[in-house]
């Protein structure tokens, strides 16, 4: 399997990130050109890769989560504890052929990413 696929886990409840919109961009020249928009499921997830097999192209991507707009909705959560918004991921691909996931792991306070597989 190739492309780009993602994931979201709010750590700080130990659980997915559902509801979390997820735009795809790809540097294009010296732009951001936005790519597609999707919202992650019950399990975290996006129902099908953000970018398929058959789209991966090489070059650099960003992937931008918006987070902050899912722990503001979250019971229990003051405005005050968000200091991380929408974390963005910047990354390249070098091999079309390969898969990329980019999996996102956040808190209202901080987040990592690492690739996956």
């Amino acid at each position: 399997m190739a492309g780009i696929s993602t994931h979201v886990l709010d750590t700080d409840r130990g659980r997915p990130a559902a509801g979390v919109r997820i735009d795809l961009s790809v540097l294009d020249g010296e732009t951001w050109r936005p790519v597609r928009s999707v919202v992650t499921n019950a399990d975290g997830r996006t129902d099908a890769p953000i970018l398929p097999a058959g789209e991966a192209r090489t070059g650099h991507y960003e992937l931008v989560f918006h987070v902050g707009a899912y722990f503001r909705q979250r019971p229990g959560t003051d405005e005050a504890d968000i200091f991380i918004d929408d974390p963005v991921v910047r990354f390249a691909i070098f091999d079309a052929k390969q898969h990329y996931h980019v999996p996102m792991l956040c808190a209202p306070a901080s987040f990592t990413t690492y690739r996956g597989s």
